[in-house]
């Protein structure tokens, strides 16, 4: 009996409505070898998915999405759904995050954590791929072509969820896989990020109904389906930009890259060379004379309080001129309410008015963890992780986020490093701000695709708030990004030198800026509404289309058929 039970289980219903897509095949493991060929599937459908990202942008891949659906749904039950999802959400993020092994090479004590860097937080940020997938599976209806609206949706959802949960991880969300500031990318100026990243895999999701068989009229309504909505994304995107009205103020920003390397950097003999190539970049006459002087996240290697208090201090106010504001990344320390010490990762603003002086401090909000701070910091203490990982003491996170004063210029928004990843990030208190200064020390990640691909997520905060963006980086890339996510005048990773520009007015505030990830959350709920709808619907039906079954064959027995 268990036998015929699973038998039927294993079966897939051959009758299907005209406007209904049935599985081209079941992947239901019944071998090792099927198993090894749906996982090899997975991890190609994830390695897909991440190619389509900058730099590479091989757009074929966003085929993944499709493949991983059509996997999910083909699975014999939930937990091998999650398992398709979590591998190629490993693969994914795998060659999205590579290079996080890179920033444990710069030491050499830390280079055994490497591969264990470079893996670990691939398979932790995969299990959001593997509870879409499973959430899907565990809704999803045998048939249909609005089971594509369930899987947007579920992975819409767990793509926020991502971004949000404990700190929160949103690095190469879907959306960020159009290069900011071309056509596509603009529709976050309206839904955001994640919203966009909804769209973006319901059309490819869309045209992947059409892979297998069924008749061709269906199946073209897919491709026109799924076609309709690129297009959607390419013409609205375009309108928006053809609006785009790029207005400059009298603000000149120089923007300082130094390209010092980070091995370089905290070498005891290179000190002075550091601090002075630093001043001599941002004091030069190569240009106009710059309003406001920007360093990257941690330009120095020694604390604010050291710097601000020895020759390091008198140099830098030598090398401004009165009037101008010099903004640079400093780590700094202050006594905590019971006397030990605290430590912040601050950005610092500092006018020139006669002599150097603090006209403001921000204090990061979101901290990297095990880079600024260590998760449950006591126990790692207490069972010596600490020690291993070469931690001595977190990091504290600042207050909320609002935008700092600069001297004779609009109010900015600071991001430091790690905190453009953050839609809905820049803060209104006080007034909208006129434009983002984010910081970043990307030096850590070398000649790999991270910086590149960390200059992308950032430009998306200039769509998403329609603010322009001043980006420094000890190494590249630091750049100038316009309000809509165009990236400007910049410099190359390994180039050194200073940019210097003019401030751009900001664009009028975005649908984003308004309302936040609420258009993203209406969209989504609707999605997942539709296709719960048609999911219950199939199963009611389904369970009717039994019970009848079984009433007819009883009443065949009573008449001895």
């Amino acid at each position: 009996m268990r036998s015929e039970m699973n038998q039927a289980d294993d079966k897939i219903p051959e009758e299907v409505s005209e406007n209904a897509a049935e599985p081209a095949f079941s992947l239901r493991p019944r071998g090792h070898l099927l198993r090894v060929m749906v996982v090899a599937l997975a991890l190609l459908a994830g390695i897909g998915a991440a190619l389509a990202h900058p730099p590479w942008s091989i757009w074929l891949g966003l085929l993944g999405y499709p493949i991983l659906m059509g996997l999910s749904e083909r699975t014999g039950t939930v937990r091998g759904a999650f398992g398709v999802g979590w591998a190629a959400g490993f693969s994914y993020f795998f060659v999205s995050c590579w290079w996080v092994a890179e920033a444990f090479l710069v030491n050499p004590d830390q280079a055994w954590m490497a591969p264990f860097a470079g893996s670990m937080l691939p398979a932790g940020l995969a299990l959001f791929w593997g509870g879409a997938s499973a959430a899907y599976r565990w809704l999803v209806p045998n048939r249909g072509a609005e089971r594509v609206f369930l899987f947007a949706a579920l992975f819409g959802l767990f793509e926020w969820l991502r971004g949000h949960v404990l700190t929160g991880m949103p690095w190469n969300p879907a959306g960020a896989v159009w290069p900011a500031g071309s056509a596509p990318s603009q529709i976050a100026a309206f839904v955001g990020v994640y919203g966009l990243g909804l769209i973006t895999v319901l059309a490819v999701s869309t045209l992947g109904l059409a892979i297998g068989p069924g008749r061709w009229k269906v199946k073209t309504g897919y491709l026109v389906g799924g076609a309709l909505l690129l297009a959607g994304l390419f013409l609205g995107g375009a309108e928006r930009l053809s609006h785009a009205d790029l207005r400059l103020t009298p603000t000149v920003v120089r923007i300082v890259q130094p390209d010092v390397d980070q091995r370089a950097k905290w070498e005891p003999d290179q000190f002075e060379a550091v601090v002075r190539r630093y001043t001599n970049l941002s004091a030069s006459q190569s240009g106009a004379r710059p309003d406001i002087i920007v360093w990257p996240e941690g330009a120095l290697p020694i604390s604010a309080n050291e710097a601000f208090t020895s020759w390091v201090g008198s140099t830098m106010d030598q090398a401004l001129e009165p009037g101008q504001t010099l903004i640079a990344g400093f780590s700094r320390a202050e006594a905590g309410p019971d006397g030990t010490p605290r430590y912040f990762n601050s950005l610092f603003v500092l006018q020139d008015d006669g002599q150097l002086r603090v006209a403001d401090v921000y204090d990061k909000y979101r901290l990297v963890p095990f880079g600024e701070f260590l998760p449950l910091g006591g126990i790692m203490s207490a069972t010596g992780i600490r020690s291993l990982v070469h931690v001595p003491a977190d990091f504290s996170a600042g207050p909320r986020p609002e935008p700092v004063d600069i001297p004779g210029a609009p109010r900015a928004q600071p991001m430091i490093c790690y905190e453009s990843l953050y839609p809905g990030f820049t803060s209104t208190v006080g007034g909208r701000p006129g434009w983002i200064v984010n910081i970043s020390n990307d030096a850590w990640f070398g000649r790999t695709s991270g910086p590149r691909q960390h200059l992308n997520l950032a430009a998306y905060r200039a769509i998403e708030t329609g603010l322009p963006m001043v980006r420094a980086t000890p190494t590249g890339i630091s750049a100038l990004i316009d309000p809509w996510g165009r990236i400007g005048p910049h410099l190359e990773p390994g180039e050194s030198g200073v940019l210097d520009v003019r401030l751009p007015e900001p664009a009028p505030p975005t649908l984003y800026a308004k309302i936040g990830d609420f258009a993203f959350l209406i969209v989504m709920l609707g999605l997942l509404i539709s296709g719960l709808r048609f999911s219950m619907k199939t199963r009611i039906s389904s369970r009717h289309a039994d019970g009848g079954g079984h009433d007819a064959a009883g009443a065949s027995a009573d008449r001895g058929e």
